[in-house]
């Protein structure tokens, strides 16, 4: 089910998992037309589940690197980098989302630093003005993924509480 509804300044849109893999495959067709990474390289943790997806679909080879906030509108903070194998390697680095760029820009100084021989960046959803090489969607919509929109309390499933006034 996809739906926008207003909440606030920006709408929710929720994603089910039919609607994620048509964005992952419109993300894989945009990067072959012009460009073949050797390395899908996700960004944890969301980004982890598109690059997978895109890397199949490409038929690269897929690596991870993580990336968190340790708190909401914190900073990005690098805790895992890119793997060595991408030294002189077409490098395409995925997101789920990008909205300021922050976590991408710290991705993307990281794996400049391992010298691959060209890195391009893709995300699902392009929800800002930082602009990456490739994007599946752009919308200024509040995005609820959907391996995020529950979680598991007590043995239950349950509506993510910093979603559930949204939704």
């Amino acid at each position: 089910m996809r739906r926008t509804m207003p909440a606030g300044p920006r709408g929710v849109l929720e994603v089910d998992w039919p609607f994620f893999g048509e964005l992952c495959r419109a993300l894989a067709l945009r990067v072959a037309r012009d460009y073949q990474p050797e390395i899908v390289l996700g960004v944890a943790k969301a980004g982890v589940i598109p690059g997978v997806v895109v890397a199949s679909i490409l038929q690269s080879e897929f690596a991870s690197m993580t990336v968190t906030r340790r708190a909401e509108g914190a900073a990005p903070v690098l805790v895992s980098g890119p793997p060595a194998t991408i030294r002189g390697r077409r490098v395409l680095l995925v997101d789920e989302t990008c909205d300021t760029g922050s976590t991408m820009k710290l991705a993307l100084s990281e794996v400049r630093a391992l010298q691959p021989a060209e890195v391009r960046t893709a995300v699902s959803f392009k929800t800002g003005e930082y602009g990456p090489d490739y994007h599946a969607f752009e919308t200024e919509n509040f995005i609820v993924l959907p391996w995020d929109r529950e979680i598991v309390q007590n043995g239950e499933l349950v509506v993510r509480p910093e979603y559930a006034a949204r939704l």
